[in-house]
């Protein structure tokens, strides 16, 4: 099949991944329910300056996540971030949105800055509230007509695309439909998932991108201070926690939510999280003497029919290895969100990606995925697996609501 001729493709000569880091994913109305998504990005950024010890004031622009808009304050999200984690006040920020491919198009856009010469370093960060999402109404500020009240569950509703009228469920079973994806085999890919999270957890392959979370304030001289408080009992959230024992007799029992394969269980978890990550230029890197995660190597974005939107992380990564002239055979490592196991069991067989170099510490089934963070976490994720198997290429890639996909092409710094 050739590649979407509309594809858009970036390529980055001497762009580096330089750190990355991310809170662990919570449940949905768990532990960081009540948590604004700015506060939780914060964290992540200011956490991101403290591992590296790269000053803030270094940075030239921050770049921004977030899908839901769950505080009041969203419209200054991205400048809030900023501001607290110690950029300068003078330093720009933007709000990006691409839903799911959220967090890969904020590095992309880091990289392109970088490449157009307009800054050294940027500041990315991706997060997410799905506990926040709001009951909301937007036919009422004129009135309330007889019989005609109506608020809607902002996070449901928003799972719909409006334009083939199918939730992104709906579209995930079209993929298992095409691709003969059975219930058991979409089990047992979500099976795979926990105990590949289950094993990165034990061996603590994890703990070097996650940051632990405890209440605590963030203050900025001049300005109220802001924070996050954990739930009263609750001291520490150190670890993802939707990841648990799920065997393949559990998962089984569950019943499908969209009439064919998906279920509860072989779906992406509901989870609030954020990451945050630096990207730098290769002047910064060198004179800060620093060893990056990776080099950002390419990156491409493209449409696909809104009806076939589970499909495309694979007409993404075609043209982004059209465009280097490499072959899924040369890619070591590919982290590709597992929305619905239909749906990246789909891009996997279309592919033809050995489950061996997929999601090997597992995947959005088992950890979540909080849609503006998710892309940070598949790209942090990959480029630190890339160290630890000691192989060179990885691409971190994500189907997108609406019908997009995005991928983005890593090399190992070491």
């Amino acid at each position: 099949m050739p590649s979407n001729s509309f594809a858009i493709t970036s390529s980055y000569e001497d762009i580096w991944l330089i750190d990355g880091v991310r809170t662990p994913f919570a449940d949905y109305n768990g532990v960081l329910g009540g948590v604004s998504p700015t506060d939780l990005g914060i964290k992540v950024a200011r956490e991101v300056f403290k591992r590296t010890g790269l000053p803030p004031a270094d940075v030239g622009a921050v770049v921004a996540g977030n899908m839901a808009q769950a505080s009041f304050d969203a419209y200054v999200l991205s400048r809030h971030v900023g501001l607290y984690a110690g950029v300068p006040a003078g330093v720009p920020a933007t709000m990006v949105q691409r839903v799911c491919g959220t967090g890969i198009e904020i590095l992309m856009q880091a990289a392109d800055m970088i490449t157009l010469g307009k800054i050294r370093l940027g500041l990315c960060v991706g997060t997410e509230s799905m506990s926040r999402n709001p009951i909301a109404a937007y036919t009422h500020r004129g009135g309330f007509q007889l019989g005609r009240v109506e608020f809607k569950d902002f996070l449901w509703e928003a799972l719909r695309d409006t334009a083939p009228d199918l939730t992104m469920g709906d579209c995930a079973e079209r993929l298992g439909r095409e691709y003969k994806v059975t219930r058991e085999a979409a089990d047992a890919f979500a099976c795979a998932s926990f105990d590949r999270a289950l094993a990165g957890q034990a061996d603590g392959y994890f703990d070097a991108e996650i940051t632990p979370i405890h209440t605590e304030s963030f203050e900025l001289e001049g300005y109220r201070t802001r924070g996050m408080r954990l739930p009263r009992g609750v001291e520490e959230l150190a670890h993802d926690n939707h990841v648990r024992p799920s065997p393949m007799e559990v998962l089984a029992k569950l019943k499908p939510v969209f009439g064919g394969v998906q279920t509860g269980g072989n779906s992406s978890a509901i989870v609030d999280g954020a990451g945050a990550a630096l990207v730098g230029s290769g002047d910064y890197v060198r004179a800060h003497q620093l060893t990056p995660l990776g080099r950002i190597v390419a990156g491409c974005v493209t449409g696909v029919p809104p009806e076939n939107m589970g499909i495309g992380p694979t007409e993404s990564i075609r043209p982004l290895l059209d465009h280097t002239g490499l072959t899924v055979d040369d890619i070591d490592r590919f982290e590709i969100n597992e929305a619905f196991a239909a749906q990246v069991m789909g891009v996997q067989r279309e592919l033809g990606i050995d489950h061996a170099r997929l999601n090997v510490h597992g995947g959005a089934i088992a950890i979540g995925h909080p849609l503006a963070a998710t892309g940070i976490r598949l790209s942090v994720t990959v480029a630190r697996e890339l160290k630890r198997s000691n192989t060179k290429l990885g691409i971190a890639s994500a189907c997108i609501g609406g019908g997009q996909g995005i991928a983005l092409l890593i090399e190992n710094a070491d």
